[in-house]
């Protein structure tokens, strides 16, 4: 369904735009899975970002009945619009997206910062891995390095190698590090996988890359074959590099985990995002006979599974 125009007399102010927003979107159909789960907080963060007004922390009451200026209004309007006729996920209109309580800078070259694994990253994915002990993280498939980044704030003594064979993706990830000032201890690497990690120079300090980990994260390709040709128009903006998982989505896990024991110290972690897919889950535990542990976020999504060094 096309963006319908509309008599601009009636929105004035930024509850008048979400609320018709919002009814629009509904009308629509739009998936909503990038940061937001429904039309009114969709609808919200786009017009909050056209009015040039804070979408964290959350607006004063007040300021969602003040009228906006003329401009303002006019850049709403074309964020509303975009958003119904080009079934775009909304960070990709305003290039930011939030994840683990951080700001992101986001394009279409990256998959919107979305991964339940935010939650456990802020708690340092305890009960199971002490986060005083962790040094050297990696963060495989790394995309716009949020989960690089958000691993580095919270395991503040230990250096993140992040890296993806995207060279594309990787120049946002980069931009990312260096917003948080931590281009220091979050090092950009072009890498398939684990295989351009040997090549890679030494660190200054903490060891050199091709080494072993205290933990290594990774947010996969993971969606298969079947479930590919239904996604919604959102999804299919996206990278799909980043999404296809072959078959039954364990092409990339598989290669993970036939790797990780070489990589991991004594008694270091593996995590991996699988989603919710029950093609996934069921073929990973026909195909390893793994313990694995499976992680279930407080704030909803799947949060895939742990393994210990030791596990394998």
């Amino acid at each position: 369904m096309a963006y319908e125009a509309f008599d601009r007399k009636g929105l004035r102010t930024v509850a008048a735009f979400v609320r018709f927003g919002a009814s629009r979107f509904a009308e629509a159909g739009l998936c909503f899975a990038h940061g937001t789960d429904n039309a009114v907080d969709e609808a919200l963060v786009l017009v909050l970002h056209a009015l040039h007004l804070p979408v964290r922390p959350p607006l004063p009451a007040g300021l969602f009945h003040a009228r906006r200026p003329r401009r303002e209004r006019v850049e709403a309007e074309a964020l509303l619009r975009r958003r119904i006729d080009e079934r775009v996920p909304a960070p990709y209109l305003t290039g930011e997206a939030w994840f683990a309580g951080l700001r992101f800078e986001v394009d279409p070259r990256v998959l919107v910062p979305r991964s339940p694994l935010a939650e456990l990253i802020e708690g340092g994915f305890q009960p199971w891995i002490d986060g005083s002990s962790v040094r050297r993280v990696l963060d495989l498939g790394t995309g716009s390095g949020c989960i690089a980044v958000a691993c580095a704030c919270a395991f503040p003594e230990a250096t993140v190698d992040a890296v993806d064979s995207a060279a594309a993706a990787l120049e946002v990830a980069r931009r990312n590090a260096e917003l948080h000032e931590l281009d220091d201890r979050v090092r950009v690497l072009e890498s398939d996988l684990f295989e351009g990690l040997a090549g890679a120079p030494d660190r200054e300090e903490g060891g050199a890359a091709g080494g072993r980990y205290d933990l290594i994260v990774s947010n996969p390709p993971y969606v298969p074959d079947e479930e590919m040709a239904e996604l919604a128009p959102e999804f299919r903006a996206e990278p799909v590099s980043a999404l296809e998982g072959g078959a039954d989505g364990l092409d990339v896990v598989s290669r993970i985990l036939a790797e990780a024991p070489r990589r991991l110290v004594p008694d270091g972690a593996l995590v991996v995002e699988i989603g919710a897919s029950p093609i996934v889950r069921a073929a990973l535990e026909s195909r390893f006979d793994l313990p694995f542990v499976w992680l279930e976020p407080q704030r909803g999504g799947e949060g895939g599974f742990l393994l210990h060094a030791h596990d394998f």
